[in-house]
């Protein structure tokens, strides 16, 4: 998003902190700070938090049982994220936006797991929120990895994805 945030939020910038330390190869530490900010921020906290940080968070365990874990309390607390909380965050992100991405992990899972009836119902339900994904990069990243998983679940592929978020060489 090219929007400004719309203001300050120590606990955002802290997860922000701990995805580049992941990102940067430091997986360890930075699921780490995560758990740690999860203890903070309790089952019950602000869900912008918890989904941000649980979707995060999930990318960071190749193990697809225990991300499916994580990508199950970001799709949880998404749904108890008002667009008002998504707006103070981040003016011009829409929680919508967050749907495709969101379903798209769990499909992935799902599939890996060799559950692909649960991977079908969540590739559709990414399928069907894509058109709230931004025109530019990012969507198009979001609608070709849809496509892939969409694909891999069709031939009962349970291989890791090579553009999966944690992978060498993903750009997510």
């Amino acid at each position: 998003m090219t929007s400004a945030p719309a203001g300050p939020d120590s606990t955002m910038e802290a997860i922000s902190h701990a995805v580049a330390e992941g990102r940067a190869g430091d997986s360890a530490s930075a699921r780490e700070k995560l758990l740690g900010l999860w203890s903070a921020i309790g089952v019950t906290g602000d869900p912008l938090h918890r989904c941000s940080l649980a979707h995060y968070l999930a990318d960071l365990y190749e193990d697809p049982a225990q991300a499916l874990a994580w990508d199950i309390r970001a799709l949880d607390a998404a749904d108890a994220v008002t667009e008002q909380r998504v707006q103070e965050h981040h003016v011009g992100l829409h929680i919508a936006g967050f749907y495709p991405s969101l379903h798209l992990n769990l499909a992935d899972n799902y599939r890996r797991l060799g559950s692909f009836k649960a991977a079908s119902e969540h590739i559709n339900a990414a399928t069907t929120h894509a058109p709230s994904l931004p025109q530019g990069p990012y969507g198009d990243l979001l609608r070709g990895a849809i496509q892939e998983v969409a694909e891999a679940i069709a031939r009962r592929d349970r291989t890791r994805r090579a553009s999966a978020p944690g992978s060498a060489g993903s750009a997510a």
